[in-house]
Protein backbone atom coordinates (compact mmCIF):
# COMPACT_ATOMS: atom_id res chain seq x y z
CA UNK A 1 0.00 0.00 0.00
CA UNK A 2 1.34 3.30 -0.88
CA UNK A 3 0.46 6.69 0.77
CA UNK A 4 -1.36 9.50 -1.10
CA UNK A 5 1.99 11.43 -1.04
CA UNK A 6 4.11 8.59 -2.08
CA UNK A 7 5.86 8.86 1.51
CA UNK A 8 6.17 5.25 2.63
CA UNK A 9 5.39 1.94 1.24
CA UNK A 10 4.08 -1.11 3.25
CA UNK A 11 5.86 -4.38 3.57
CA UNK A 12 4.85 -7.98 3.00
CA UNK A 13 3.69 -9.33 6.65
CA UNK A 14 5.99 -11.94 6.46
CA UNK A 15 9.43 -9.18 6.22
CA UNK A 16 7.88 -7.54 9.63
CA UNK A 17 9.76 -10.63 11.73
CA UNK A 18 12.97 -9.35 9.50
CA UNK A 19 13.99 -6.43 12.22
CA UNK A 20 11.95 -4.04 9.59
CA UNK A 21 8.65 -2.50 10.08
CA UNK A 22 5.17 -2.89 8.39
CA UNK A 23 5.39 0.90 7.07
CA UNK A 24 8.28 2.17 5.39
CA UNK A 25 9.74 4.95 3.61
CA UNK A 26 10.92 4.09 0.06
CA UNK A 27 14.09 3.75 -0.77
CA UNK A 28 15.01 2.18 2.78
CA UNK A 29 15.53 -1.89 2.68
CA UNK A 30 18.30 -2.09 5.69
CA UNK A 31 17.29 -4.02 9.23
CA UNK A 32 17.05 -2.05 12.29
CA UNK A 33 19.44 -2.40 14.92
CA UNK A 34 18.82 -3.05 18.94
CA UNK A 35 20.61 -0.08 20.54
CA UNK A 36 20.47 1.03 24.30
CA UNK A 37 19.06 4.78 25.10
CA UNK A 38 22.20 5.58 26.29
CA UNK A 39 24.64 4.73 23.44
CA UNK A 40 22.36 7.45 21.08
CA UNK A 41 22.99 10.43 23.43
CA UNK A 42 23.80 11.73 26.67
CA UNK A 43 20.96 11.52 29.21
CA UNK A 44 21.53 13.45 32.60
CA UNK A 45 18.92 14.42 35.80
CA UNK A 46 17.61 18.23 35.48
CA UNK A 47 19.35 20.07 38.40
CA UNK A 48 17.86 21.81 41.57
CA UNK A 49 20.22 21.59 44.20
CA UNK A 50 19.26 24.24 46.75
CA UNK A 51 16.62 23.33 49.73
CA UNK A 52 14.13 24.19 50.05
CA UNK A 53 12.83 23.78 46.71
CA UNK A 54 10.74 26.53 47.32
CA UNK A 55 12.84 29.24 48.41
CA UNK A 56 11.42 32.41 46.61
CA UNK A 57 15.28 34.10 45.63
CA UNK A 58 15.22 30.76 42.73
CA UNK A 59 12.18 32.41 40.85
CA UNK A 60 11.12 35.09 38.86
CA UNK A 61 13.95 36.12 36.65
CA UNK A 62 14.55 35.42 32.88
CA UNK A 63 15.28 31.80 32.55
CA UNK A 64 12.61 28.94 31.83
CA UNK A 65 11.90 26.71 34.40
CA UNK A 66 10.26 23.67 33.12
CA UNK A 67 8.35 21.34 35.39
CA UNK A 68 7.00 18.34 34.96
CA UNK A 69 3.15 19.93 34.17
CA UNK A 70 4.44 21.93 31.54
CA UNK A 71 6.29 18.77 29.37
CA UNK A 72 2.98 17.21 29.76
CA UNK A 73 0.89 19.97 28.10
CA UNK A 74 3.54 21.04 25.79
CA UNK A 75 3.12 19.94 22.45
CA UNK A 76 6.27 18.41 19.86
CA UNK A 77 8.25 21.81 20.97
CA UNK A 78 8.54 23.11 24.40
CA UNK A 79 7.95 26.73 24.37
CA UNK A 80 5.85 27.81 27.20
CA UNK A 81 6.20 27.90 30.61
CA UNK A 82 4.82 28.43 34.15
CA UNK A 83 8.08 29.38 36.09
CA UNK A 84 11.24 30.94 35.56
CA UNK A 85 14.41 31.29 37.06
CA UNK A 86 16.39 33.95 38.90
CA UNK A 87 19.91 34.27 38.16
CA UNK A 88 20.42 32.77 42.26
CA UNK A 89 17.97 29.70 40.75
CA UNK A 90 20.07 29.07 37.42
CA UNK A 91 23.07 29.15 39.30
CA UNK A 92 22.33 25.93 41.19
CA UNK A 93 20.61 24.49 37.99
CA UNK A 94 21.62 24.04 34.33
CA UNK A 95 20.69 25.68 31.03
CA UNK A 96 19.64 22.71 28.67
CA UNK A 97 20.19 23.93 24.75
CA UNK A 98 17.29 23.98 22.23
CA UNK A 99 16.71 20.18 20.78
CA UNK A 100 16.76 18.79 24.50
CA UNK A 101 14.61 15.93 24.48
CA UNK A 102 12.89 16.23 27.65
CA UNK A 103 11.35 12.81 29.65
CA UNK A 104 9.73 12.83 33.16
CA UNK A 105 10.36 10.84 35.71
CA UNK A 106 8.41 11.63 38.29
CA UNK A 107 4.85 12.41 38.54
CA UNK A 108 3.75 12.18 35.29
CA UNK A 109 5.69 9.60 34.04
CA UNK A 110 7.25 9.15 30.27
CA UNK A 111 6.05 12.35 29.02
CA UNK A 112 8.12 13.86 26.49
CA UNK A 113 8.50 17.30 24.70
CA UNK A 114 11.79 18.97 23.09
CA UNK A 115 13.18 21.99 24.33
CA UNK A 116 12.11 24.98 21.89
CA UNK A 117 13.79 27.22 24.13
CA UNK A 118 16.87 27.36 26.20
CA UNK A 119 15.68 26.72 29.33
CA UNK A 120 16.65 24.53 33.10
CA UNK A 121 14.34 21.89 35.09
CA UNK A 122 14.23 19.48 37.99
CA UNK A 123 15.59 15.88 38.70
CA UNK A 124 12.22 15.02 38.44
CA UNK A 125 13.13 15.52 34.22
CA UNK A 126 15.63 13.54 32.39
CA UNK A 127 17.54 15.61 29.38
CA UNK A 128 18.24 13.64 26.35
CA UNK A 129 20.95 15.45 24.15
CA UNK A 130 21.11 13.04 21.06
CA UNK A 131 24.92 12.43 19.87
CA UNK A 132 23.81 10.16 16.83
CA UNK A 133 20.21 9.73 16.43
CA UNK A 134 17.01 12.27 15.40
CA UNK A 135 15.78 13.71 18.25
CA UNK A 136 11.75 13.42 17.19
CA UNK A 137 12.23 10.05 16.12
CA UNK A 138 13.49 9.09 19.43
CA UNK A 139 10.92 11.02 21.43
CA UNK A 140 7.89 9.17 18.99
CA UNK A 141 9.73 5.92 19.90
CA UNK A 142 9.63 6.44 23.39
CA UNK A 143 5.75 7.79 23.42
CA UNK A 144 4.85 4.45 22.03
CA UNK A 145 6.63 3.19 24.91
CA UNK A 146 5.66 4.81 27.26
CA UNK A 147 3.24 1.90 29.01
CA UNK A 148 6.37 0.15 29.45
CA UNK A 149 8.20 2.89 31.12
CA UNK A 150 5.38 2.99 33.60
CA UNK A 151 5.53 -0.53 34.10
CA UNK A 152 9.11 -0.15 35.10
CA UNK A 153 8.56 2.63 37.37
CA UNK A 154 9.41 2.05 40.61
CA UNK A 155 6.54 1.26 43.37
CA UNK A 156 6.25 3.37 45.55
CA UNK A 157 3.53 5.87 47.00
CA UNK A 158 4.36 8.02 43.76
CA UNK A 159 5.32 6.30 40.81
CA UNK A 160 9.03 6.98 39.49
CA UNK A 161 11.61 5.80 36.75
CA UNK A 162 15.12 6.43 37.62
CA UNK A 163 18.16 7.11 35.34
CA UNK A 164 19.40 3.93 35.35
CA UNK A 165 16.34 2.24 33.88
CA UNK A 166 16.28 4.43 30.92
CA UNK A 167 19.76 4.44 30.32
CA UNK A 168 19.15 0.56 29.51
CA UNK A 169 15.60 1.07 27.39
CA UNK A 170 16.51 -1.04 24.07
CA UNK A 171 15.25 0.75 20.96
CA UNK A 172 15.18 -0.87 17.64
CA UNK A 173 16.29 1.61 15.37
CA UNK A 174 17.31 2.34 11.81
CA UNK A 175 20.23 4.30 10.04
CA UNK A 176 20.65 7.86 10.90
CA UNK A 177 18.79 8.79 7.65
CA UNK A 178 15.47 6.74 7.42
CA UNK A 179 14.92 8.24 11.46
CA UNK A 180 15.40 11.55 9.99
CA UNK A 181 12.59 10.90 7.36
CA UNK A 182 10.56 9.38 10.04
CA UNK A 183 10.91 12.89 11.99
CA UNK A 184 10.58 14.68 9.24
CA UNK A 185 7.13 13.05 9.13
CA UNK A 186 6.05 13.08 12.57
CA UNK A 187 7.00 16.71 13.00
CA UNK A 188 4.85 17.83 9.87
CA UNK A 189 2.08 15.83 11.16
CA UNK A 190 2.17 16.93 14.79
CA UNK A 191 2.32 20.39 13.17
CA UNK A 192 -0.73 19.84 11.41
CA UNK A 193 -2.42 18.02 14.78
CA UNK A 194 -1.37 21.49 16.38
CA UNK A 195 -2.78 23.93 13.83
CA UNK A 196 -6.16 21.81 14.43
CA UNK A 197 -5.60 22.24 18.13
CA UNK A 198 -4.91 25.80 18.06
CA UNK A 199 -8.16 26.30 15.63
CA UNK A 200 -10.24 24.54 18.06
CA UNK A 201 -9.18 26.17 21.17
CA UNK A 202 -9.99 29.75 19.40
CA UNK A 203 -13.06 28.43 19.14
CA UNK A 204 -13.80 27.31 22.61
CA UNK A 205 -12.69 30.27 23.27
CA UNK A 206 -15.24 31.88 21.29
CA UNK A 207 -18.08 30.11 22.59
CA UNK A 208 -16.75 31.06 25.75
CA UNK A 209 -16.91 34.88 25.16
CA UNK A 210 -20.20 34.29 23.41
CA UNK A 211 -21.97 32.58 26.46
CA UNK A 212 -20.55 36.07 28.48
CA UNK A 213 -22.29 38.49 25.99
CA UNK A 214 -25.55 36.68 24.79
CA UNK A 215 -26.65 35.50 28.63
CA UNK A 216 -27.23 38.28 31.58
CA UNK A 217 -24.10 38.00 33.85
CA UNK A 218 -25.11 38.70 37.64
CA UNK A 219 -27.33 41.47 38.08
CA UNK A 220 -28.54 42.21 34.84
CA UNK A 221 -31.79 41.89 33.44
CA UNK A 222 -30.77 42.15 29.33
CA UNK A 223 -27.87 40.57 27.37
CA UNK A 224 -24.93 42.93 26.57
CA UNK A 225 -25.10 41.52 22.81
CA UNK A 226 -28.55 41.13 21.49
CA UNK A 227 -29.79 40.20 18.26
CA UNK A 228 -31.88 42.57 15.64
CA UNK A 229 -35.48 43.37 17.04
CA UNK A 230 -34.94 42.44 20.47
CA UNK A 231 -35.60 44.45 23.62
CA UNK A 232 -37.77 43.10 26.18
CA UNK A 233 -36.20 42.42 29.59
CA UNK A 234 -35.38 38.52 30.33
CA UNK A 235 -37.68 37.27 32.85
CA UNK A 236 -36.99 34.96 36.00
CA UNK A 237 -37.97 31.78 36.10
CA UNK A 238 -37.71 28.34 37.83
CA UNK A 239 -36.54 25.40 35.50
CA UNK A 240 -39.64 23.63 37.08
CA UNK A 241 -41.77 26.29 35.15
CA UNK A 242 -39.87 25.47 32.05
CA UNK A 243 -41.29 22.06 31.37
CA UNK A 244 -41.26 18.83 33.02
CA UNK A 245 -39.12 17.60 35.10
CA UNK A 246 -38.14 13.75 36.30
CA UNK A 247 -35.33 11.82 37.81
CA UNK A 248 -34.56 8.51 36.06
CA UNK A 249 -34.41 4.55 37.55
CA UNK A 250 -33.07 1.87 36.49
CA UNK A 251 -34.62 -1.50 35.25
CA UNK A 252 -32.95 -4.66 36.96
CA UNK A 253 -30.25 -5.05 35.46
CA UNK A 254 -30.01 -8.69 36.61
CA UNK A 255 -33.01 -9.23 34.43
CA UNK A 256 -31.62 -9.48 30.74
CA UNK A 257 -35.32 -9.26 29.44
CA UNK A 258 -35.34 -5.52 30.19
CA UNK A 259 -32.56 -4.72 28.41
CA UNK A 260 -31.71 -5.75 24.21
CA UNK A 261 -29.57 -4.10 22.18
CA UNK A 262 -31.84 -3.23 19.26
CA UNK A 263 -33.62 -1.09 21.84
CA UNK A 264 -34.42 2.00 23.20
CA UNK A 265 -31.39 4.47 24.36
CA UNK A 266 -31.12 4.14 28.16
CA UNK A 267 -28.53 6.77 28.86
CA UNK A 268 -25.96 7.25 32.05
CA UNK A 269 -23.05 9.61 32.70
CA UNK A 270 -20.69 7.47 30.99
CA UNK A 271 -22.64 7.59 28.06
CA UNK A 272 -22.77 11.66 27.80
CA UNK A 273 -19.70 13.05 26.02
CA UNK A 274 -21.08 15.33 23.34
CA UNK A 275 -23.98 17.38 23.63
CA UNK A 276 -26.61 15.60 21.62
CA UNK A 277 -26.40 12.04 22.18
CA UNK A 278 -27.84 9.37 20.45
CA UNK A 279 -26.08 6.15 21.50
CA UNK A 280 -25.50 4.16 25.18
CA UNK A 281 -24.15 1.02 26.05
CA UNK A 282 -26.84 -0.88 27.25
CA UNK A 283 -30.55 -0.05 25.61
CA UNK A 284 -34.01 -1.01 26.83
CA UNK A 285 -36.53 -3.88 25.54
CA UNK A 286 -40.02 -3.52 25.36
CA UNK A 287 -40.24 -5.00 28.75
CA UNK A 288 -37.89 -2.31 29.95
CA UNK A 289 -39.24 1.01 28.64
CA UNK A 290 -42.61 -0.04 30.25
CA UNK A 291 -40.23 0.14 33.93
CA UNK A 292 -38.06 3.35 33.00
CA UNK A 293 -38.59 6.78 32.93
CA UNK A 294 -38.91 7.65 29.45
CA UNK A 295 -37.67 11.54 28.89
CA UNK A 296 -39.28 12.44 25.38
CA UNK A 297 -37.03 14.16 21.98
CA UNK A 298 -36.19 17.07 22.63
CA UNK A 299 -35.35 16.82 26.44
CA UNK A 300 -32.31 17.81 28.56
CA UNK A 301 -30.95 15.31 30.30
CA UNK A 302 -28.85 16.63 33.45
CA UNK A 303 -26.41 14.65 36.04
CA UNK A 304 -26.81 15.50 39.23
CA UNK A 305 -25.00 12.95 41.52
CA UNK A 306 -20.92 12.63 41.39
CA UNK A 307 -19.75 13.77 37.83
CA UNK A 308 -21.83 17.00 37.82
CA UNK A 309 -22.11 19.17 34.78
CA UNK A 310 -22.60 16.15 31.92
CA UNK A 311 -25.35 17.79 29.91
CA UNK A 312 -26.89 16.73 27.15
CA UNK A 313 -29.77 16.83 24.53
CA UNK A 314 -31.67 14.01 23.41
CA UNK A 315 -33.25 13.67 19.90
CA UNK A 316 -35.81 10.44 20.49
CA UNK A 317 -37.28 9.15 23.32
CA UNK A 318 -34.79 7.84 25.86
CA UNK A 319 -34.16 6.15 29.38
CA UNK A 320 -31.97 7.05 31.83
CA UNK A 321 -30.51 6.16 35.45
CA UNK A 322 -31.15 7.89 38.52
CA UNK A 323 -28.07 9.94 38.56
CA UNK A 324 -29.64 12.35 35.53
CA UNK A 325 -32.53 14.55 36.12
CA UNK A 326 -34.26 15.67 32.45
CA UNK A 327 -36.03 18.96 31.76
CA UNK A 328 -38.46 17.94 28.84
CA UNK A 329 -39.44 22.04 27.42
CA UNK A 330 -43.08 23.14 27.15
CA UNK A 331 -44.20 24.50 24.01
CA UNK A 332 -42.80 28.20 25.79
CA UNK A 333 -38.93 27.20 25.40
CA UNK A 334 -36.67 26.35 22.92
CA UNK A 335 -34.27 22.88 23.43
CA UNK A 336 -31.29 24.60 22.36
CA UNK A 337 -31.33 27.42 23.75
CA UNK A 338 -31.82 25.72 27.05
CA UNK A 339 -28.95 22.77 26.28
CA UNK A 340 -26.67 25.82 26.12
CA UNK A 341 -28.03 27.79 28.85
CA UNK A 342 -27.47 24.52 31.10
CA UNK A 343 -24.07 25.18 30.94
CA UNK A 344 -25.04 27.99 33.36
CA UNK A 345 -27.12 25.20 35.04
CA UNK A 346 -24.14 23.50 35.98
CA UNK A 347 -22.01 26.25 37.58
CA UNK A 348 -24.72 27.01 40.31
CA UNK A 349 -25.37 23.23 40.21
CA UNK A 350 -21.21 22.84 41.34
CA UNK A 351 -21.99 25.00 43.85
CA UNK A 352 -24.77 23.44 45.54
CA UNK A 353 -23.38 20.20 45.46
CA UNK A 354 -20.03 21.23 46.97
CA UNK A 355 -21.88 22.05 50.35
CA UNK A 356 -22.27 18.71 51.09
CA UNK A 357 -20.61 15.73 52.06
CA UNK A 358 -21.53 14.03 48.86
CA UNK A 359 -22.02 15.35 45.28
CA UNK A 360 -25.54 15.44 44.91
CA UNK A 361 -28.19 17.58 43.70
CA UNK A 362 -31.69 16.65 44.42
CA UNK A 363 -34.25 17.07 42.19
CA UNK A 364 -35.77 19.70 44.51
CA UNK A 365 -33.10 21.71 44.38
CA UNK A 366 -32.58 20.94 40.55
CA UNK A 367 -36.29 22.27 40.09
CA UNK A 368 -35.60 25.35 41.58
CA UNK A 369 -32.54 26.80 39.89
CA UNK A 370 -33.68 30.55 39.40
CA UNK A 371 -32.12 31.73 35.60
CA UNK A 372 -33.17 34.97 33.38
CA UNK A 373 -35.22 33.94 29.99
CA UNK A 374 -36.28 35.56 26.86
CA UNK A 375 -39.48 35.11 24.78
CA UNK A 376 -39.42 31.76 22.35
CA UNK A 377 -38.59 34.07 19.66
CA UNK A 378 -35.12 34.91 20.99
CA UNK A 379 -34.56 31.89 22.50
CA UNK A 380 -34.94 29.83 19.39
CA UNK A 381 -32.67 32.68 17.81
CA UNK A 382 -30.33 32.17 20.36
CA UNK A 383 -30.08 28.37 20.16
CA UNK A 384 -29.47 27.97 16.45
CA UNK A 385 -26.69 30.74 16.86
CA UNK A 386 -25.16 28.05 19.67
CA UNK A 387 -26.26 25.36 17.54
CA UNK A 388 -24.01 26.24 14.53
CA UNK A 389 -21.03 27.16 16.58
CA UNK A 390 -21.47 23.88 18.38
CA UNK A 391 -21.50 22.04 15.03
CA UNK A 392 -18.23 24.27 14.08
CA UNK A 393 -16.54 23.11 17.21
CA UNK A 394 -17.44 19.78 16.58
CA UNK A 395 -16.77 19.33 13.24
CA UNK A 396 -13.36 20.63 13.87
CA UNK A 397 -13.01 17.86 16.97
CA UNK A 398 -13.71 15.34 14.59
CA UNK A 399 -11.12 16.50 12.48
CA UNK A 400 -8.10 16.64 15.18
CA UNK A 401 -9.56 12.92 16.13
CA UNK A 402 -8.79 11.28 13.08
CA UNK A 403 -5.70 13.42 12.79
CA UNK A 404 -4.79 11.53 16.47
CA UNK A 405 -6.00 8.34 15.51
CA UNK A 406 -4.12 8.53 12.44
CA UNK A 407 -0.71 9.13 14.38
CA UNK A 408 -1.17 6.68 16.88
CA UNK A 409 -1.83 3.87 13.76
CA UNK A 410 1.36 5.16 11.73
CA UNK A 411 3.49 5.07 14.87
CA UNK A 412 2.36 1.33 15.57
CA UNK A 413 3.16 -0.03 11.74
CA UNK A 414 6.37 2.33 11.31
CA UNK A 415 8.52 1.52 14.67
CA UNK A 416 9.44 -1.83 15.66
Amino acid sequence: MTSENNLYVEKNKAEVSKNVPELRFQGFIDAWEQRKLEELGNLNRGKSKHRPRNDSRLFGGEYPFIQTGDVAKAPLFLTEYSQTYSEFGIQQSKLWDIGTLLITIAANVADTTILGIKAAFPDSVIGFESTSCDVVFIKNYIDIKSDLLKRKAETSSQANLNLAKLKEMNLNVPKLKEQQKIGSFFKQLDDTIALHQRKLDKLKLLKKGYLQQIFPQNGEKVPRVRFTNFENEWEPRKLKDLGIIQTGNTPKTSNAENYNENGVLWITPTDIEYLITNNSAKKLSAEGYSKARIADSGSILVTCIASIGKNTLVEEPSGFNQQINSLTPNKLNNSYFLLTQSELWSTKMKGIASSGTMQIVNKNDFSNLLFLYPKLEEQKKIGSFFKQLDYTIALHQSKLDKLNTLKQGLLQKMFL
